[in-house]
Order: C-alpha cells, then structure tokens, then sequence
C-alpha cells in the first residue's frame, strides 16, 4: 500500500491505526472533524518520520463527504487504500433523535451513508491502482433494518439506530463487491499479481473498545484500542490483500452477518433507498 485515507482518524481506533500505517511506510491522509485535533496528530506522524496530510470534513453533511472525495482524488491520485472508520456510536441512554443538516437521522447518515457516498465518489481514483482495498469498519452489533422506518422515526432508540446502521453497512459492502466483480476488467490474474479491482471487506475490529464512543453509552469497554487496529491491519496485509472481498470479518475471523444482510430483496430496498438520497452527490 501506498497511501491510505482514514476517516476519524483523530480518535479512537483511527488515530493508532494511523500510526501504525505510517510506520509501515504508507502516506496517511488523516480525515477528521476538528482542525485543531487534525494538524496535531498530522505533526505528531511527521515528527516520527511519517508522511501524513490532514483533511477535514463534517461526515454528518453529504456535500462535506462528496467536497472530501474531490479533494483526495485530485490531490492522491495513488490512493490505494481506504478505511471507513468514522462513526457515530450509541450515543447516552435515552438521547433524543438527531437530524443532521441533510434531514438524515445522524448515526443512518455517519455510519452508512457516508462511507458510502466517500467509497462511490473515490471509486474511479481506487480503481486505477491495482491492489487496491476498501475496508469498514462495522460492529457485530447488528439489528434488522425495518425499511419502512429506514431513520428511525418511530420508537427511537440510540442503540437500535446504530446496529441497524452498521447491518446497512455490511449489506454495502456485499453489493459493491458483487458489483466490482461484475465489470469487465475485474477477471482475475493467474500469476499472482494484485487483483485487478478494489476488494471490499467490513469487519469488526473488536468488542466494546476503550474509545470515547463506548465511554459516552456508559458502557465498561472489554477490550483495547491496539487489539481492534492489530485486527484492521490483519486484514488489510492478509484476506483483502489477497483477493478476499465482500465478506464480514469478526475481529481476525471470517464470519457470517446477520442474516438479513444475505436477503437480496431487502439489499435492493436500501440501494434504492441509497441511490435516492445521494443522487445529488453522485456524478
């Protein structure tokens, strides 16, 4: 890998990954809300040898997501790597139901819909390297979506809200591989090379980390922020380096979804859902 776009990569999982992929020798496009917490960890890579450029960008607002994707395609053409990390946890119990700008209810809109619209709108830029990889960062807490309540209108529950988001992106990551695998260029080399298209994969790094998001549900984490990016970088050096794509991981481990995410006609229900939602961000 050459150059790898984090997104939330001030925070959490993102901010360790993003060091242990600099170390490794990649550029790391560091994307994260606040300016200040960008160029900070941006000087910190740098000062211990890293190469890094910091972007930023609301995740909750699509025109900040699609204005994001412009910027890394014309600035790193080489990009080879993507990592949707960012996300909107459980948020307190008992919140109040957010909207963002766009009128989307927040964690369908960070969690799904804009690692969606990031991946679609970097796509061509993705494609043009071989070997590419396309990794999200999902949850093993998953809910079935009910689309005819697709953001959560009636009942809200922060929680539900959020495992519902996270199947939304494991049915994504299924239909874009199916999707890449389908172009005429996507056959498969027989000597070894990389493959020809991105892979796909989402995974769940691992339970209840020690992260601000556990934290704010008043939830004791189980596990540690290095355990869920030793997981990450498992999967981008093995199974998506190697051809894998369109496969839910549970931490190092291949394993199955919820099985909502197998049925091809609630996965046709949100991509038109999808499609209407981001046409306007869509070339």
């Amino acid at each position: 890998m050459t150059t790898v776009l984090i997104t939330g990569a001030t925070g959490g999982l993102g901010r360790p990954l993003a060091a242990s992929l600099a170390a490794e020798g990649a550029t790391v496009l560091v994307h994260g809300r606040d300016q200040g917490n960008r160029e900070q960890l941006v000087h910190a890579l740098r000062a211990q040898g890293g190469r890094a450029q910091a972007y930023g960008g609301d995740l909750a607002v699509l025109a900040d997501v699609a204005e994001l994707a412009e910027r890394v395609a014309a600035e790193h053409p080489e990009l080879d790597v993507l990592v949707n990390n960012a996300g909107v946890g459980f948020g307190a119990p008992g919140a109040a139901r957010e909207l963002t700008r766009d009128g989307n209810e927040l964690r369908f809109a960070v969690n799904y819909l804009a690692p969606v619209l990031l991946t679609r709108r970097l796509l061509d830029t993705l494609g043009g390297n071989p070997g590419a990889r396309i990794v999200n960062v999902g949850s093993i807490g998953q809910a079935d979506l009910d689309l005819t309540d697709p953001q959560s209108e009636r009942d809200y529950d922060g929680t539900l809200a959020y495992r519902r988001s996270k199947l939304a992106l494991v049915m994504f990551t299924i239909d874009l591989a199916d999707e890449l695998a389908g172009r005429p260029d996507a056959a498969r080399p027989t000597d070894g090379a990389a493959p020809p298209v991105p892979t796909v994969n989402v995974l769940h790094p691992e339970t209840l980390m020690d992260t601000t998001m556990v934290r704010d549900a008043e939830i004791a984490p189980r596990s540690s922020v290095s355990d869920g990016v030793a997981n990450v970088l498992a999967l981008l050096h093995g199974p998506a380096a190697s051809g894998v794509t369109g496969q839910y991981f549970d931490r190092d481990r291949h394993a199955e979804p919820l099985a909502q995410a197998r049925d091809q006609s609630v996965r046709a229900e949100l991509r038109a859902l999808t499609d209407q939602l981001l046409r306007p961000y869509l070339r």
